[in-house]
């Protein structure tokens, strides 16, 4: 569904309280206050706290969806260029997304039934329909090996991902980027992240 102005505020609002607070943390009445509007136009516009939660997932997939969709439509490119330009899309979701996905691991960690939970089982269901097709697409061609673990193979790229963001301040010291500003560090990290994995998928997905 398309959001108004009005409700993209609103769960941009949601999405950082979420991040910092955490969903059972946060109320309506965080969330308003913050905003700048009363409590009754998030009612209006999204019914409850989770409806509000589900439009935040909703609104910072879609693209990422959408776009991977087409790609899967492809035939114009190996299924190596697709997996590259996933894990380019990833990279960059994760590293200009944090508060979405500090929402993620936060979420995760409890691990509680229903509301939250589920709707990140789905997002990463649907995601991994999506990496088990071009895995699928490039055994079929001959250009991956066969016996891929699609779940291991997802969890190692978020998971390095995640403790690269995590590790940021670590990675810079210990790497002497003192000197860069947080715009060049991220646009640093993002290059480095994406072509490390690049490289590790290569060799659990091929042959070379």
């Amino acid at each position: 569904m398309e959001f108004n102005e009005k409700q993209l505020a609103i769960i941009d609002t949601a999405e950082k309280l979420f991040s910092i607070k955490g969903f059972d943390g946060t109320s309506v009445r965080d969330i308003a206050n913050e905003a700048g509007i009363n409590v009754a136009m998030i009612s209006y516009y999204f019914g409850s706290k989770e409806k509000l939660m589900e439009a935040v997932f909703e609104e910072k997939t879609k693209k990422m969806r959408l776009k991977v969709e087409s790609m899967l439509q492809d035939t114009t490119m190996t299924t190596r260029q697709k997996v590259n330009i996933l894990i380019d899309d990833y990279v960059d979701k994760f590293m200009l997304q944090p508060e979405f996905h500090k929402i993620m691991l936060i979420e995760q960690i409890t691990d509680k039934p229903g509301g939250v939970s589920d709707l990140i089982l789905t997002l990463k269901k649907r995601n991994l329909t999506s990496v088990r097709k071009l895995i699928l697409e490039g055994q079929k061609r001959g250009e991956f090996r066969k016996n891929i673990d699609p779940v291991l193979m997802m969890a190692t790229m978020v998971g390095i991902v995640s403790q690269m963001i995590i590790g940021r301040r670590f990675y810079k010291e210990v790497n002497n980027l003192e000197h860069l500003s947080d715009t060049e560090l991220n646009n640093h990290m993002r290059k480095k992240i994406s072509l490390y994995i690049k490289k590790l998928f290569k060799v659990i997905l091929t042959n070379e």
